[in-house]
């Protein structure tokens, strides 16, 4: 499909490839601007507790510019406005005078450097009054357990909070009771997932600068530059024409800013308070306290045939969502999605419950909660193949959720039906690829160092848009414009996280103008001169993001292309553009017809000339579907049964994603995804003292594991394809990869695990004690 296209399909070098490479790209730490003050947070030593005295007068002998709870705006806000009103749960303020969590904020300051606001800082006196914390989401739903939340708001209405529970869903499909009944086989089993830090290479900052006009222009590290201004304007009653956010690179993410970190409207406050500049960056132990992604523990119960069909499915989810409740609610309905998303299951019951804790709030992260559920459904579904003697391919082959099936995307309320699958294609070749049938059984596996293969597959939805208006404000907006020498700008406030959507959507861009893409450029953009656009999340930079620049795109063609009949005499259907490399143009012309050739520079140039006018548009997109984009993993692992180690040694991976629009962003994220994939099964957990509520693993440098580059297969033992797919609502086919990629990694490395050594292991981390613990227990039986 991609050699019908000039640009679409074909490998490219990064437009930011050489500022990365040599270290001069502009992240939000990087500015400076001139009379800046530096910012620094006191945070909370304490997880639960009461403020009963702040004093600051010491830190503003020193002429350091101090707030607390007293000097910031009381209004309760929700950092993540991705959601509609009905779904956004506000619970918290910009400081607070009742700490939940070790490290939230209680007061600020800033100086003329960051040593002397440090000094500043450490003058501030606090007496606290502790409260009973608790860390445990089972206990803390327990009556006369300590209320961490007594009321929030929701649509501006006061909603209270019984047993620190802070959402509930509940969902039925069919006759779950009467499924049981009529299944030959049924399991249950319970999974643990961990309590993963993002660790992306940037940690939160903020800079803001006060203007005459009573508003701020703002520099900070989010995915959405739109939702910080309205979040800003809303809290501070600032009019949104006087917030403008700059966009900036972002280093990283993974989620953990998909809403606006709690850094930006504390160092909004400092600015408006000292009538200056302010910068705030925070250190890495501060950003372990910010975020995380949601841990679950998931009870579920499973009945099958004898020939593997699913006739029931049962699914209990626990989520801690820690201190406050950035977006539990609609977590809870995309679970139930994910969950009715991969298999067909006539019968189905699901319950999930989101608990307040006195822990780090937990936020959205790659899958946000795909992974979770995929782990325990995966490896249930390969327990159930297991017991009847069946291949667990075959049990998913005859189960799976696919073309013409109804998809529930991120829940309930976002239902489209799948136009695009290659699940069969994938699961088929990759079989081959790996030797499927020559894996053998756990139990002929001899000696301490064996070997096993697993298999998995997953989804993720391409956008949360749906033909419903559903609970997800979704669509995303842009700018062209061709300048008058024939180059373009593009203006979009769509965030790339360092995967390429934008790289991917410059290409898209250039695709449809019929322009080289030398010529189309990702102009500077802030809150100002752009349209809306919700964030990037859910796997929406190419689909979604993609299309409403190819929307534009098209508008854009169309109108050069009257431009260019006025001046040809041709029709303008009867035209068409091609890119032409030496002259770095596009080239505008009527097929089989000499002389009828012209430039776009030419066109853009006569336009001004004449008076025409620029040949712009600008528009909006909110994408009718999200079509899931799947991928197939097929892992072989090595497993130790004397020191438990497990070592991933090789892998094939195989992605449906539709028209891959570059093949080397496309595998990268794939790449990316299966080692963070990897070091989330196997070791990354943030790890609390029970008593106070610290950390015990602090950063990189303080006992927060984390895979390294020689604890991954060989890159040449990493293979991955793509399926031959071509979805008719993306962008000349495309769909997602992002999260799709990671999703079904922890399910493959546990049944991968099972085939090595014939024990399912369904707590994350799988750490060598627990490998090793549970070799110790089938021994014993």
């Amino acid at each position: 499909m991609a050699a019908q296209y000039y640009t679409v399909g074909k490998p490219s070098i990064r437009k930011d490839a050489i500022p990365k490479a040599t270290g001069q790209e502009k992240f939000t730490c990087d500015v400076v601007v001139p009379g800046m003050l530096y910012g620094r947070i006191l945070r909370s030593r304490y997880p639960h507790a009461r403020i009963k005295r702040i004093d600051t007068s010491k830190a503003e002998a020193m002429g350091a510019i101090c707030i607390t709870f007293d000097d910031v705006p009381k209004i309760k806000y929700n950092e993540r406005i991705v959601s509609v009103p009905s779904a956004t749960f506000k619970d918290r303020t910009v400081l607070t005078n009742k700490p939940l969590h070790v490290g939230e904020a209680i007061a600020a300051v800033a100086a003329e450097t960051e040593e002397k606001a440090e000094k500043a800082l450490r003058l501030i006196e606090v007496e606290y009054e502790p409260l009973e914390p608790v860390f445990d989401p089972i206990a803390a739903m327990k009556p006369g357990k300590p209320s961490l939340h007594d009321s929030i708001i929701i649509q501006d209405k006061v909603v209270e909070i019984k047993n620190n529970i802070a959402a509930k869903v509940e969902i039925s499909e069919g006759d779950v009771e009467k499924g049981f009944q009529e299944a030959d086989i049924v399991i249950e089993g319970t999974a643990r997932t961990s309590r993963v830090y993002h660790a992306q290479l940037e940690t939160k900052s903020a800079v803001v600068v006060p203007e005459p006009n009573g508003g701020v222009t703002i520099w900070t590290t989010t995915q959405s530059i739109h939702n910080c201004r309205i979040l800003i304007g809303e809290i501070f009653g600032i009019p949104l024409n006087k917030v403008n956010v700059k966009k900036i690179s972002l280093g990283g993410s993974f989620g953990s800013s998909i809403q606006m970190n709690s850094v930006l409207p504390i160092t909004v406050a400092l600015a408006l308070k000292a009538r200056k500049p302010v910068k705030m960056c925070t250190t890495r132990e501060e950003d372990m306290y910010d975020h995380c992604r949601y841990p679950m523990i998931l009870k579920y119960k499973l009945g099958a045939k004898k020939d593997g069909k699913l006739v029931a499915g049962e699914m209990e989810v626990i989520v801690d969502i820690g201190a406050h409740n950035i977006q539990a609610y609609p977590l809870l309905g995309c679970t139930a999605g994910w969950l009715v998303s991969l298999y067909k299951m006539p019968n189905l019951k699901f319950t999930g419950k989101a608990v307040y804790t006195n822990k780090a709030p937990a936020c959205a992260m790659q899958g946000f909660g795909n992974p979770q559920v995929n782990f325990i459904a995966q490896t249930m579904m390969n327990e159930v193949a297991e017991k009847l003697g069946l291949d667990p391919i075959e049990v998913e082959l005859k189960n799976y959720v696919g073309l013409g099936d109804v998809f529930w995307g991120q829940g309930p309320t976002v239902r489209s039906v799948i136009r695009s699958c290659g699940v069969e294609e994938l699961i088929k070749k990759g079989a081959e690829m790996i030797g499927w049938k020559s894996r053998g059984r756990p139990q002929d596996k001899k000696g301490d160092i064996v070997r096993g293969i697993g298999m998995a597959r997953g989804f993720h939805t391409s956008s949360a848009g749906g033909p419903l208006p559903g609970e997800a404000v979704d669509f995303s907006g842009a700018m062209i414009k061709v300048n008058e020498d024939g180059t373009v700008d593009v203006i979009a406030s769509l965030q790339d996280m360092g995967g390429g959507a934008l790289e991917a959507g410059l290409k898209i861009v250039a695709e449809t103008l019929g322009v080289p893409l030398d010529c189309v450029e990702l102009a500077p953009t802030d809150t100002c001169n752009s349209v809306y656009d919700v964030c990037l999340h859910a796997t929406r930079g190419v689909y979604a993001g993609g299309g409403t620049l190819k929307k534009v795109a098209e508008q854009v063609r169309q109108k050069l292309l009257e431009y260019a009949s006025r001046i040809l005499g041709v029709y303008p259907h009867a035209l068409k553009i091609r890119p032409d490399e030496k002259l770095k143009q596009g080239i505008i012309y009527a097929e089989g017809i000499s002389g009828k050739e012209i430039t776009v520079k030419e066109v853009a140039a006569t336009a001004r000339n004449k008076n025409w006018g620029t040949i712009a548009a600008v528009d909006s997109l909110r994408q009718g579907q999200c079509p899931p984009a799947y991928t197939v993993y097929f892992v072989e692992v090595e497993v130790n049964k004397r020191t438990g180690e497990v070592k991933p040694v090789r892998a094939v991976i195989g992605a449906d994603c539709g028209t891959v629009i570059d093949p080397i962003y496309a595998v990268a994220q794939i790449h990316g995804s299966f080692y963070r994939g990897l070091s989330y099964v196997l070791c990354e957990d943030t790890k609390y003292n029970r008593k106070t509520g610290e950390l015990t693993n602090k950063g990189f440098f303080a006992g927060y594991n984390i895979l390294k580059a020689e604890d991954m297969p060989n890159p040449d033992d990493i293979q991955v394809f793509f399926a031959n797919t071509y979805e008719d609502t993306g962008p000349f086919g495309a769909k997602g990869i992002g999260e799709a990629a990671i999703n079904p990694v922890p399910a493959v490395i546990a049944n991968a695990i099972y085939n090595a050594i014939g024990v399912w292991i369904r707590e994350m981390p799988i750490t060598p004690e627990k490998v090793l613990k549970a070799l110790k227990e089938k021994e014993g039986n």
